[in-house]
Formats: C-alpha cells, structure tokens, sequence
C-alpha cells in the first residue's frame, strides 16, 4: 500500500519545498496567509486497484468550453507543470509499475 506524507509544518502553516527554499507564504487577498499542504505518494504507486488490466489509464472529457483542442491534466502528482500533465507519469509508471495516466479534456469537433 502506498504511503501518503505531508508536507512538514513551520510556524502552523505548510510550506511547499519552494517556501523552504526561503520564499514567503502565499497570502489571501485580505492579507491572511493560505494554509498549503503538499500531499506526495511513496511506495507502490498512485493507482493501487482502478483499471489495472490496462497498460496506462487515461480518461477523456469533453469541454465546450476550452480555447485549445486538448489540455492533459496530470494524476500522478510530479508533473512540473502541475495541475498540468508533462509526461511524467511514464518515468512513474516504469519504476513503481503504476499506470496512471492524464486525464484529456478534448474541445469537441464542429
């Protein structure tokens, strides 16, 4: 079973690895700090029992509402362009034997 750990915790807030490098909290609008929790995945994987028969699962959508034809969304939590997906699910799935893959909103064809 996969293990989830968060991030550690200073002063009551969570910082990411970017605000222990020494840059400052993200603040509301009002003024008052976000509470942030980064939320990593060890072990055996991120997918332990959906669809395992298939080499990588991907699911589709279908948005009216998008500018570009297709947006990969990431599910494997390490893309560096999270929310957005940059293929590396495939580097997981090779070394935990995983097979998460995006999830693809597709504009539909007129």
């Amino acid at each position: 079973m996969a293990t989830i750990s968060a991030a550690t915790s200073f002063t009551g807030f969570c910082y990411s690895k970017s605000r222990l490098q020494g840059l400052k909290p993200t603040v509301h609008v009002d003024g008052r700090p976000r509470r942030m929790v980064a939320v990593r995945a060890e072990g055996l994987g991120i997918n332990p029992s959906i669809r395992k028969e298939e080499a990588k699962v991907v699911d589709s959508v279908l948005v009216d509402e998008l500018s570009k034809p297709l947006t990969p969304y990431c599910r494997c939590w390490r893309s560096g362009i999270f929310p957005l997906c940059d293929g590396t699910h495939v580097k997981h799935n090779k070394a935990t034997g995983d097979n998460v893959g995006p999830l693809l909103l597709k504009k539909p064809k007129e």
